[in-house]
Order: C-alpha cells, then sequence, then structure tokens
C-alpha cells in the first residue's frame, strides 16, 4: 500500500520577504533607541608651555587639595572643612595682600586636586563645586570692581579680558591608592 503521509507535502512558511523584514526592524530600532552620553565636568586645559619654569614659583603658586579615603578635606596638608575651601582658595588666587605662600598673581595660580579612589563620589564634587564657585566670585568681584555689574552681565569682550587675568585651571591628578588620614 502507498503511504500518502510520506509523499504528503506540508505547508512551508515564504521567507523570501524574511530579509527585509530583518531589515527594517533594524532601521526602526536605530532610529528609536537612545545612545546615553555621558557629561561630565567641563574642564579646559592649561595650555602646554615648552619653556622650563622656576620649581619655586610653582610651590608658590599652586595650591595642594586632597581628599582622603575618610572623605577629609586637606589643603596644603592640613585638615580643613569644605565650607572653608572657597574662601580659602579665594584668597589664594587673588592673593590681596601679597603674601609670599600665596599664588604670584591669578593668571600664574593653579590648584592642584588630587583624590583617593575610595573618596566618595559626592564629597569630591562638594570639593570641586568649592573650587569653581571660588574662580566664579573672583571673576565676578573683579567685574563689580572694573565695571560696576556681574560678570554675566558684561560683554563677550570684557568676559574674556577678565577670563584670561583669572583663568580657571584646576588640575587633576590620578586617583591615588591612599592619602594620609588627618586625626
Amino acid at each position: 500500500m502507498f503511504n500518502k503521509l510520506k509523499h504528503r507535502r506540508f505547508p512551508e512558511a515564504p521567507t523570501g520577504s524574511m530579509a527585509d523584514i530583518a531589515f527594517l526592524l533594524l532601521i526602526f530600532f536605530l532610529l528609536t533607541t537612545t545612545i546615553l552620553n555621558e557629561k561630565g565636568l567641563l574642564v579646559r586645559l592649561p595650555q602646554w608651555v615648552d619653556e622650563p619654569v622656576n620649581a619655586d614659583v610653582i610651590d608658590r603658586n599652586t595650591l595642594t587639595v586632597s581628599l582622603n579615603g575618610q572623605n577629609q578635606l586637606l589643603v596644603e596638608g592640613e585638615k580643613l572643612e569644605v565650607s572653608a575651601l572657597r574662601t580659602f582658595a579665594k584668597d589664594f588666587i587673588m592673593n590681596p595682600n601679597q603674601l609670599p605662600d600665596k599664588a604670584t598673581s591669578p593668571d600664574k595660580a593653579i590648584v592642584s586636586l588630587v583624590h583617593d579612589r575610595s573618596t566618595e563620589y559626592k564629597t569630591y564634587l562638594e570639593v570641586y563645586n568649592e573650587l569653581l564657585a571660588a574662580y566664579r566670585e573672583c571673576r565676578d568681584e573683579e567685574a563689580h570692581r572694573r565695571y560696576g555689574q556681574a560678570f554675566d552681565e558684561l560683554s563677550i569682550a570684557q568676559k574674556r579680558q577678565i577670563q584670561q587675568e583669572i583663568p580657571l585651571i584646576i588640575s587633576e591628578a590620578e586617583p591615588t591608592d591612599h592619602i594620609a588620614d588627618v586625626n
């Protein structure tokens, strides 16, 4: 007897347009997917200088700010509260009394920020924001002194002039494994 089931053909799904469907799905997902851009801190690096600089001038013009693993703020090796950092940094940058342990001029002032790998991100951002605020206040005070108005209200040319005289220079070093604790 002839086996009808062996020779019977089962219907197949049409696969001719599968490539088209896959291509359309690929385009759909590419167009509708949003790719997250990581937003970081906007920092402009200082210009490269080929000539050697005297090490004594570098030490005088550099404010060392450190964060240890216990989230303690150390400024020039001494413990300082984050709330006092802005005033300390402004005094260092502008050096109104021309003290020998502060920057020779605002355009030479460098703030060196070093942190421990175990420093909390929140603490790091608080310190960084205080340093940025110190520079903003220095520029704002200079704008009021010269032009009698806030820095944000100045013309572009006036802003550039103040930014050249009080440049934002924060040098960030690689995180360390341990910065000494202060008791």
